[in-house]
């Protein structure tokens, strides 16, 4: 019996709704495991006797269970999260398709498997892009030069998935290009690490993510030199791994707080402060744990974002400081670790004074402009390590 090509791709369509649906429960049956065995966790103990350190220790326990559980509801809780997105696939109009085959031939590039790719929930509504498979028949090129190409052919800005492999090869491999985001943020910071010591134990990171959100990371270690740069260092790897993993914002820093408190190092306890910038809306999340605070230029205004939590690790129970923001095109954030505020008199004043007077628009200028003002303010004197973070957000014309 001959199958047609139309009967032949609606059975290749059923086939991987089969799998998709495999895949989904699957990942429900597991959740449902781990929420379970979150609330064995979490039930009640009986805490009885008159031995006050009995007692105590008794209590601690099940403080720790407590947070045990809510870890492992919180990853029962990514798993339903990531079974129930929806992807929906199209394929392209042949026209279009054939079109797009053939200019990507003229170049050397091999494209199969076009189609439309259409996510829900995301924070942009829904968010549309292309997936193709894509090998070369001789020479490499980067993803980024075929979002180009691709932008050129069908006249709307496309950049290529950060979850995407960054060259086309020889080897085909799938590749999906999503539409620019509204907004573009750049960044720049500027160091000095303390008189004496060779390393800062001060660390800074960057995240993208492939729903159009950059997240910037600056954490203190305790103290200054390598014992501060292993603190701090550990600190960024795990938030990352955690976040790239689908943890929240907040259950990754309860994690990390229960894993340095579980230490119990006295001499370890490390600030984390996080910025979740949304490139398709504007929407802002800061959060601080024992960072100095967090400065939000917008329409020539300077606004002090948190500054009074404790470091993590010192107790069981974290204290977050969030809050979320509408960012502007033109509004400056800018993040710092204490090192540079105690070196200057009613720091948090005197630094917004300084920010509202700044003109320059280049956030790497700023952070060095920022960073020179504390060192002068401190009479040249480098008494702890100083980072000054800078984010500036820009319409994508």
């Amino acid at each position: 019996m001959i199958i047609g090509k139309k009967e032949q791709e609606r059975l290749e369509r059923e086939q991987c709704a089969q799998i998709s649906l495999l895949c989904r429960q699957k990942l429900m049956g597991y959740a449902e495991s781990f929420e379970e065995l979150g609330k064995s966790f979490r039930q009640e103990i009986q805490i009885t006797g008159e031995d006050r350190q009995n007692i105590l220790e008794k209590c601690m326990l099940w403080q720790s269970r407590q947070i045990m559980g809510d870890h492992l509801q919180e990853v029962a809780r990514i798993m339903e999260r990531v079974a129930g997105e929806e992807l929906g696939y199209c394929p392209l109009e042949e026209k279009k398709r054939k079109s797009l085959v053939q200019a990507l031939k003229s170049e050397g590039i091999i494209a199969r498997d076009l189609c439309y790719v259409e996510k829900d929930g995301s924070s942009s509504g829904t968010e549309a892009g292309i997936s193709m498979t894509l090998s070369t028949e001789k020479r490499h090129y980067k993803a980024a030069q075929v979002a180009d190409m691709l932008t050129v052919l069908l006249g709307k800005k496309l950049q290529v998935s950060s979850g995407s492999p960054y060259l086309v090869e020889q080897e085909p491999h799938c590749f999906l290009f999503t539409e620019e985001p509204k907004y573009i943020a750049l960044t720049g910071v500027s160091r000095a690490v303390k008189e004496g010591e060779k390393v800062s134990g001060d660390q800074y990171a960057t995240m993208e993510s492939e729903k159009g959100k950059l997240i910037l990371l600056l954490s203190d270690g305790t103290g200054s030199g390598e014992d501060a740069s292993r603190g701090s260092g550990r600190v960024m790897d795990l938030m990352e791994k955690m976040l790239e993993a689908g943890f929240g914002t907040e259950a990754s820093v309860n994690l990390l707080n229960s894993a340095l408190y579980a230490q119990n190092e006295e001499d370890d306890h490390p600030t984390i402060d996080l910025c979740s910038l949304d490139l398709y809306t504007g929407e802002c999340e800061i959060c601080k744990v024992g960072g100095v605070a967090t400065f939000w230029k917008t329409s020539g205004r300077v606004l002090c974002v948190g500054g009074e939590s404790l470091p993590l690790g010192i107790f069981q129970k974290v204290q977050i400081e969030r809050q979320m923001c509408q960012i502007q095109p033109g509004d400056l954030l800018v993040m710092m670790t204490d090192g540079v505020l105690d070196m200057m008199e009613d720091g948090e004043e005197r630094m917004a004074q300084v920010l509202e007077g700044l003109q320059e628009q280049n956030p790497q200028e700023i952070a060095e402009k920022i960073l020179s003002y504390a060192i002068c303010a401190s009479e040249g004197r480098i008494r702890d390590d100083m980072t000054v973070f800078v984010l500036c957000l820009w319409e994508n014309t």
